[in-house]
């Protein structure tokens, strides 16, 4: 059964946000938070980190951050999720090596090849995306075929992504995501992040095909 992997908004509010996150775990089974960043310096970085890590971990769910794997390393997160535009000149293979046992995610968009690139030099997932319009993240739209295809061929997870929410998600449940990767379903859902958690999960056991 595919599992929610949230990602947080670009900017967040330190007196307010940690608050709606806590709901959000508490709402349903959550496989990891990924703490995504936007135009935010190092001191900004560490002082979310250092404000959310504790209560993710002390849910048992794994933080990882995203594009900064030297921190991640640095502050005791579990990993980090990189773009192929942050790879650096090393690659993936570079960025196996920085993190060493932490996780790795790598992006690749709609590119079988990316992906196995990705999963030949030591990426724990492969992300595909975006799979429906965001407003959050620029990127070329992925085909249900490659999720599918990679999930029936390949033992690296996959982690789907982009507009996913508690009406798309089937086709990605059924086409066997490990994760659904989310931010607006949760963050911006009238009824508050927890209830934004419970529909997808609902949406999530409807569509298993187990």
């Amino acid at each position: 059964m595919s599992e929610l992997y949230l990602i947080t908004p670009p900017q967040i509010d330190l007196a307010h946000f940690p608050a709606a996150l806590a709901a959000a775990l508490d709402a349903g089974p959550i496989a990891c938070v990924q703490l995504r960043l936007k135009q935010a310096d190092d001191a900004q970085w560490r002082r979310a980190i250092d404000a959310l890590r504790p209560m993710v971990h002390a849910r048992g769910v794994a933080f990882l951050l995203n594009d900064r794997a030297d921190l991640a390393v640095a502050t005791g997160c579990d990993g980090a999720h990189l773009g192929q535009e942050d790879l650096g000149p090393g690659g993936v293979a570079a960025a196996r090596a920085a993190l060493g046992k932490l996780s790795l995610g790598v992006t690749c968009h709609d590119s079988r090849h990316l992906a196995i690139e990705a999963a030949n030099a030591g990426a724990d997932y492969v992300a595909f995306g975006a799979f429906f319009p965001t407003s959050t993240k620029q990127a070329s739209a992925a085909r249900l075929e490659t999720l599918a295809w990679w999930c029936e061929t390949m033992e690296v997870p996959a982690v789907a992504i982009g507009g996913i929410d508690a009406v798309n998600c089937g086709p990605l449940v059924q086409a066997g995501a490990e994760f659904l990767a989310v931010i607006g379903a949760i963050w911006n859902h009238p009824d508050g992040p927890a209830a934004g958690v419970r529909a997808l999960q609902a949406a999530i056991n409807a569509a298993d095909p187990d």
